[in-house]
């Protein structure tokens, strides 16, 4: 069973996630919430696998109790959930650790594959999310030519990254490009290091950015 918490000050809307996560046969809510510091004061002794986020609570904002959270908790998977489509809470999530990112009008079946893709260990967006982010940052960012030429990504680095945002794996990747997993590796480095990216999600984010992947 996947242990989920639901982190929302909107009672209905916290409920009714209760309710439909509960008929999967596969996830258990064991939290239930209305606030960060809410869950601060139980995420120790309940040690939830996956929680949901809401960023715009009063007091405590989505990020903080994230980023918290994490700390007390460094197993926890969260899943950023908005009402908004604006990458800035998303940037701000991923900063704090975020590995999953919803608005609150997906589809159920997208919410549970959400919670089962960041439980084993990788990320989730949003496809109304990366269609939202893609409108929204086209219009400013085209291409790397806003980049410093040191931090630019190379004709292969692009390959991997694109394929890194299509969720193929590392051994996927070697496969696919006819390279050793190692070389695979050491681009991805060099793509995190130019990037200044932490994690999957936020390299996600780094392409749509700068125009290398289309969605």
């Amino acid at each position: 069973m996947i242990r989920v918490a639901l982190v929302d000050d909107h009672s209905l809307f916290r409920r009714g996630m209760k309710l439909l996560l509960s008929s999967h046969p596969d996830i258990e809510v064991v939290v239930e919430v209305a606030s960060g510091e809410e869950f601060l004061d139980v995420v120790g002794h309940t040690s939830p696998d996956v929680v949901f986020m809401d960023y715009s609570m009063p007091g405590m904002n989505g990020a903080e109790a994230t980023e918290r959270a994490l700390t007390m908790l460094p197993s926890l998977k969260v899943i950023a959930l908005s009402m908004y489509g604006e990458h800035a809470y998303y940037t701000r999530m991923m900063e704090c650790g975020a590995k999953g990112f919803l608005l609150k009008d997906s589809e159920f079946d997208e919410v549970v594959e959400a919670v089962k893709s960041v439980n084993e260990g990788g990320t989730y967006f949003s496809a109304s999310l990366l269609e939202s982010l893609s409108h929204s940052i086209k219009r400013t960012y085209k291409s790397q030519l806003g980049v410093a030429e040191e931090d630019r990504l190379s004709e292969r680095e692009i390959e991997i990254l694109v394929a890194i945002c299509r969720g193929l794996s590392t051994q996927e990747i070697a496969d696919e490009l006819y390279i050793s997993k190692r070389t695979v590796d050491k681009h991805r480095a060099n793509i995190l290091d130019k990037s200044g990216c932490k994690n999957t999600a936020s390299l996600v984010v780094y392409a749509i950015k700068h125009g290398l992947v289309e969605l």
